[in-house]
């Protein structure tokens, strides 16, 4: 039987994947896929994930059926059930919430914060002027900084985000550690900064942050790159 595949890139979205591989200890295959070099258009990754993005996962059944999985939130979701651990509880009651949480990073948390982390790159590039992008950036960084405050609200009184550590703190935890410079670090929201700490220190957190890495971040890392950018190709690296 072969192993799973998961089809990565080191983003919010992949390494919430590969962290939760490790702290399920899952046995899988890592498959980079260079984003910067634009492997995620390829034929036969885009016949796993028609949205060419990443992460995207190849299982099998006992039978040696595929299972392909794209979307984040749907794989982690997946690989809960497949472990059958406490990261996904199986009473429904605590599935939910953690469900909940997990949606709530799908449909906010990432798409907000990546949105500004879009418009403050794109506001450096040189020759072009930073007022033209004053509101968008104004627009999004408030609703960051709302989503944070959601955040604040459950985790000033929670150790985590659900009745135990699950794949809700994974995929919110991932575009925090990445993006928390966008919202002045936590000097407003200590909850999330002790919340963030812990998880940060987990082995299989460390583990999961570093199952690959490209050889240049060019185009990727937060001080971006101008000609990406301008090519309006600097969403994909979420």
């Amino acid at each position: 039987m072969p192993r799973p595949q998961l089809f990565y890139f080191p983003t919010p979205n992949g390494k919430k994947v590969s962290i939760a591989i490790e702290e399920m200890g899952l046995a899988c295959d890592i498959v980079p896929v260079n984003i910067l070099q634009g492997e995620q258009q390829a034929p036969d990754f885009l016949a796993i994930c028609p949205n060419g993005r990443i992460p995207a996962l190849r299982d099998w059944t006992a039978d040696g059926t595929p299972v392909d999985v794209f979307e984040s939130g749907a794989i982690l979701q997946y690989l809960g059930r497949k472990a059958a651990g406490p990261l996904y509880p199986l009473e429904e009651p605590q599935r939910s919430r953690v469900d909940s949480w997990l949606m709530w990073q799908m449909a906010g948390l990432g798409p907000m914060a990546g949105q500004l982390s879009y418009f403050l790159r794109v506001s450096n590039i040189p020759d072009r002027s930073e007022a033209n992008y004053a509101y968008p950036i104004h627009r999004y960084r408030r609703e960051v900084r709302r989503l944070y405050g959601v955040l604040e609200g459950r985790l000033a009184a929670h150790d985590w985000l659900c009745d135990a550590y699950s794949i809700a703190d994974i995929a919110c935890w991932t575009w925090v550690d990445q993006y928390r410079a966008q919202i002045g670090n936590f000097a407003d929201f200590p909850g999330v900064a002790r919340w963030h700490a812990a998880i940060a220190a987990r082995p299989a957190v460390i583990r999961g942050c570093n199952v690959w890495h490209p050889d240049s971040d060019d185009g990727w890392s937060s001080r971006g790159n101008a000609a990406q950018i301008a090519a309006g190709s600097a969403g994909q690296a979420t």
